[in-house]
């Protein structure tokens, strides 16, 4: 029997600023979009290019950290399932695709691609910034146990 597999991965620019907001339950929640450019030739010999924007959920530590580290510009990977959103409004049924990000790699260096950084004062608490290699930051989906030492976060 085969089994499921839903798993999203892109690879570009952050077109705006996070936004932060919190459900009533207390849960922190992030969207965000990523644009990536497709580049090729077509039959005729002339360069063509097209974007792709796509819609970035982050919940809970990960949306929080999202929020507190990227910026429009930032240069990120984004690893996630694929989840479709349905609504109707004014009669109209509408429906939106977007990714619940499990991983966020950073892939530029604060300041190279435009984006601002401004990290939390070393008192906040801050959870999880998993090991990465020495360029990337990679922040995975957090677990509410794991403490960070801010020493040790590679920026």
């Amino acid at each position: 029997m085969a089994k499921s597999f839903n798993q999203a991965i892109v690879m570009g620019n952050l077109t705006r600023d996070p936004e932060l907001r919190t459900t009533p339950s207390g849960q922190a929640v992030a969207s965000f979009a990523v644009a990536t450019n497709r580049n090729w030739v077509d039959g005729s010999g002339e360069r063509k290019e097209a974007v792709e924007y796509h819609e970035i959920v982050a919940w809970g530590k990960l949306g929080e950290l999202a929020n507190q580290y990227l910026g429009k510009g930032r240069k990120v990977m984004v690893v996630g399932r694929l989840q479709t959103q349905s609504w109707e409004k004014d009669g109209v049924k509408r429906q939106r695709t977007e990714i619940v990000a499990s991983d966020i790699n950073f892939l530029d260096r604060p300041g190279e691609s435009g984006g601002d950084f401004s990290p939390a004062p070393a008192s906040a608490p801050v959870e999880s910034a998993a090991p990465a290699k020495k360029k990337d930051v990679v922040i995975e989906d957090l677990k509410d146990d794991e403490p960070v030492n801010l020493d040790e976060i590679p920026f």
